[in-house]
């Protein structure tokens, strides 16, 4: 029988909370691959074991796996009976059909584990009997330590598997067992990899984009839009709030001066999140922020900014520099869309020269202009919702393959 084997790593230090873990990670593994031909995913010893049907195309399933979070590694195997004669045989038969399909390795090396101790050899004994098996079957020479060819034998309780290759998975956490966040989702380069980087760290994610409107098109709607399907991917269901802040901008700069303003639209912005991720039941906010990337983002503005927050505001990306983000937006697949031009709030009715070392008491000054609770309320009123599923967005066999962050 054809299976996954799925490894993890960091699951494996919880402790008291790792069958919670397991779990969850079994449940994100069985609707990644909802629609395609999988039997069924299991616990065992340590590891969890995808069984395939035979039409289940290995290349699609392992495109979804490599974006699953909480997976250290995983491989193709099969599953053999625990005995050594059927190790030999069913290996050995295996090893040759490779070398028939054009694998011309020269040396190889056996790589068992025994996590069943009742079984009567030894890792270093299964490996010295099947080694020697093999290379008189193929008359390659054994290198251990830079192997052609690595077979991975796993014994474990009433069953074993054999593979090849190993395959690397995005590691971290479950999406889903961290708890609730709400990002921040501009159509630009940071907001999602600081959202992708909270993913793996085993949050669920709602998102909430501001947009231009009426005053600007809605292009960075759209590619927000895109943005969060390609985040949907790893986290199987999404909501996407999609708020107009043209009129809400239009009306701070009738009442503001120009040098707090763009604090302000940071401010609103904060607290309609806010107002929105709750329904979610959010228990932080996320923002792509990089600590002097722009005039909002030095520390002084990030505080006053931060203390229109009652949420705790996380900043994945503070200490990255440009070059890094964009480095792990190619590396996730999202860069290509971000860098497609469109018209972002953020360009819209912003001053020549915004102050970078805002006062608290100036801008709680510069609110008491304005109706600050109306204003909320319209962003929250105003905002148009989206629900993206997965596997109905497209999948990553459908697009160009990231390479692993």
């Amino acid at each position: 029988m054809r299976c996954v084997i799925v490894h993890y790593h960091e699951i494996a230090l919880k402790k008291g909370n790792r069958p919670y873990y397991i779990e969850r990670l079994a449940g994100n593994l069985r609707q990644a691959t909802s629609d395609l031909a999988v039997r069924r995913v299991r616990k065992v010893s340590g590891r969890l074991v995808m069984e395939l049907e035979e039409e289940a195309a290995w290349e699609t399933v392992r495109a979804r796996l490599a974006g699953t979070f909480g997976i250290a590694n995983f491989s193709l195997a099969k599953q053999v009976q625990l005995d050594l004669d059927s190790f030999k045989r069913d290996i050995g038969r295996a090893v040759l059909a490779r070398r028939e399909a054009g694998d011309d390795f020269k040396t190889f090396r056996v790589s068992a584990r025994r996590a069943f101790k009742q079984f009567p050899l030894s890792s270093p004994e299964i490996n010295r009997e099947i080694g020697a098996h093999l290379q008189e079957l193929t008359g390659a020479s054994v290198n251990l330590n830079h192997a052609d060819l690595t077979v991975h034998l796993e014994v474990i309780p009433r069953e074993a598997f054999f593979y090849f290759d190993k395959v690397q998975g995005p590691g971290g956490l479950p999406v889903g067992v961290s708890g609730q966040v709400c990002v921040l989702l501009s159509g630009g380069i940071d907001s999602p990899v600081a959202a992708y980087r909270m993913l793996q760290r085993g949050c669920q994610a709602t998102f909430v984009h501001f947009h231009g409107a009426p005053y600007l098109s809605k292009a960075s709607a759209e590619k927000a839009m895109d943005l969060a399907e390609l985040l949907t991917f790893h986290q199987h269901h999404s909501t996407l709030y999609s708020t107009p802040f043209g009129e809400i901008q239009r009306r701070v700069v009738l009442a503001v001066p120009p040098p707090l303003r763009v604090i302000l639209y940071r401010r609103l912005m904060i607290r309609i999140a806010e107002a929105l991720g709750r329904r979610h039941g959010a228990q932080a906010l996320v923002t792509g922020e990089s600590l002097a990337q722009v005039a909002s983002q030095t520390l002084t503005n990030i505080g006053v900014v931060e203390e229109a927050a009652d949420l705790p505001i996380f900043r994945p990306l503070i200490g990255m520099d440009k070059n890094e983000i964009s480095a792990q937006a190619e590396r996730i697949g999202t860069y290509e869309t971000s860098i497609q031009p469109d018209q972002d709030c953020c360009t819209l009715f912003v001053p020549k020269h915004p102050a970078t070392r805002c006062r608290i008491e100036e801008v709680r000054a510069a609110e008491r202009l304005l109706d600050m609770k109306d204003l909320v309320s319209r962003g929250v009123e105003e905002a148009s919702v989206h629900e993206l599923h997965f596997p109905e967005v497209a999948a990553p066999e459908k697009r160009a393959q990231p390479a692993h962050p």
